[in-house]
């Protein structure tokens, strides 16, 4: 599974809107602060408002925020609306896409690596990254 440039300056964004304190936040702000382009942000934003996650709000102090709560808003999530349904190999499309996967004896491996990834990034959500600090590593029984 790779997570492309759109999927991870998504979750940076999404990040940053769910630690503002000051309200909604401009892009200009985001690009800034994260040293990406403007232009990639708003492209970005554009499918983070289909997808729900953000409201636009206009006037000269608008800017965007998160359309729900967020602990309510989870890793899993950004990174789908962004990438698709993801996935290590064949093992969402149900093996059916592999010549081999009848009887495959490495099925089961690639299952449980996408399950352990997937039962991560589905049970994290944004409020749980603001609060952490940065300095403790985190375990994997910490996110389960």
């Amino acid at each position: 599974m790779l997570v492309s440039t759109k999927g991870r300056y998504a979750l940076r964004m999404m990040l940053q809107l769910a630690e503002s304190n000051d309200g909604p936040v401009r892009i200009r702000d985001v690009a800034d602060a994260q040293g990406i382009s403007a232009k990639y942000l708003e492209q970005i934003m554009i499918v983070l408002k289909g997808a729900g996650f953000v409201e636009s709000i206009r006037g000269p102090k608008g800017g965007y925020c998160l359309a729900e709560p967020a602990d309510q808003i989870t890793v899993g999530s950004i990174i789908r609306a962004m990438e698709g349904e993801l996935s290590i190999s064949c093992v969402r499309t149900g093996g059916n896409s592999c010549p081999h996967s009848k009887g495959c004896k490495t099925l089961k491996l690639w299952t449980m690596v996408d399950d352990a990834v997937c039962g991560i990034i589905d049970n994290i959500s944004l409020k749980d990254m603001a609060d952490w600090d940065g300095t403790t590593r985190l375990l994997l029984t910490d996110s389960l």
